[in-house]
């Protein structure tokens, strides 16, 4: 399946160092491979291959290399050096692509040795917006009861997509999360996993799940950090014009894998058109360089909307999602009075779409693949 940054990816590649990062078994080392396909002579190393790291720390790849592919090469001691001094020294036919684990989005903020040499691309999981023109298109409840990673929601049996997502469950906790960062307690980050799985869509309190796991409020809140860090889950935050106070609010965790939720199907619903808004919001930051946030809003007597797409810590679209009824709500109603900015309620299951005093209230399907 063709994904959606592989173009831009090909235009950038011309131009700089192409990162792409993301959650695990997203399809990042199938995207880079099948842009190497199309070069005459590529070159895939990956740093966990005893084999491959030996070629790697010498630089042993041959000089007319047209696309040198290395995989998780952030492992490696001194990898950002490492890289700028290859990058620095090629010879001008050959491009240079780096895709690994989330981590490598983490560790690539950290240091200016990389300043001006490469473009990041973030690989999410598909959505009705990618999907678009494909087989599959129009899937959307494919989409919410197996997400968009690519071997769950492609595979015909839906047996075969459980055992895939129980085994990528317990990896992601007993590799990627232990690989990751020492954790003493692994049976409350387990716990803290758990109760994130069944709070999709409420704004989480650090203090609430800290007495229920037994543990510390800053235990939990460095947990939900690790596992942000490794594309496990994403944090939504209330927006406000000072976005140091928005830092503090309570934020709302969300899983990129939308099989992962452990509730009611409005809220997988709504953990699914999060992923979409997410992958829209970081597609126009890969692309267009600018700031664009996802957010949600409350108020201090609890009136609330779901999701807010921000421009530079300014509101463009409030998302109110409904999985069964078409009922107005009187939040999105008041927040678009008070901001008079576009405003949607999204609905899995709606008979006609319509438009009531400033807000629509759209079919979801056709809104999510026009993202």
């Amino acid at each position: 399946m063709r994904r959606l940054q592989e173009d831009q990816i090909r235009k950038d590649l011309e131009k700089k160092i192409v990162f792409i990062v993301g959650p695990r078994q997203v399809g990042k080392t199938w995207l880079a491979l099948n842009i190497g396909r199309t070069f005459k002579k590529m070159v895939y190393l990956n740093y966990d291959r005893m084999e491959d790291r030996r070629i790697i720390r010498e630089e042993a790849w041959l000089g007319d290399t047209e696309l040198l592919i290395l995989d998780e090469i952030h492992k490696m001691q001194g990898w950002k050096r490492f890289l700028k001094g290859v990058y620095d020294t090629r010879p001008a036919s050959m491009r240079i692509m780096v895709t690994g684990s989330a981590r490598l989005d983490t560790f690539r903020r950290g240091g200016d040795s990389l300043a001006g040499r490469f473009f990041a691309h973030h690989l999410m999981p598909l959505s009705l917006s990618e999907l678009k023109g494909t087989n599959h298109a129009a899937e959307i409840d494919r989409l919410i009861e197996r997400g968009g990673f690519l071997e769950p929601f492609l595979t015909e049996d839906s047996v075969d997509a459980d055992r895939w997502r129980m085994q990528y469950h317990d990896s992601l906790i007993r590799e990627d999360i232990l690989d990751f960062e020492r954790i003493h307690d692994l049976r409350a980050m387990r716990l803290v996993m758990e109760l994130l799985r069944n709070g999709v869509g409420s704004p989480v309190s650090y203090a609430s799940i800290a007495r229920d796991v037994g543990t510390a409020p800053n235990t939990v809140k460095k947990y939900i950090q690790i596992l942000e860090a490794l594309f496990i889950v994403f944090r939504v935050i209330p927006h406000s014009r000072n976005i140091a106070r928005s830092l503090l609010k309570e934020p709302k965790i969300y899983f990129y894998d939308n099989g992962l939720v452990k509730k009611d199907p409005g809220a997988r619903f709504e953990n699914m058109v999060a992923v979409s808004l997410q992958k829209h919001v970081m597609g126009l930051i890969d692309t267009l360089g600018k700031i664009h946030e996802l957010r949600y809003l409350r108020t201090k007597d609890g009136r609330e909307v779901d999701f807010c797409l921000v421009e530079n810590n300014t509101p463009t679209l409030m998302i109110e999602t409904k999985f069964a009824h078409a009922h107005l709500s009187t939040s999105l109603l008041g927040f678009q009075k008070k901001y008079g900015i576009r405003a949607v309620q999204l609905v899995r299951h709606l008979k006609r779409e319509s438009q009531k005093t400033g807000v629509e209230i759209r079919e979801a399907r056709g809104f999510l693949e026009d993202l």
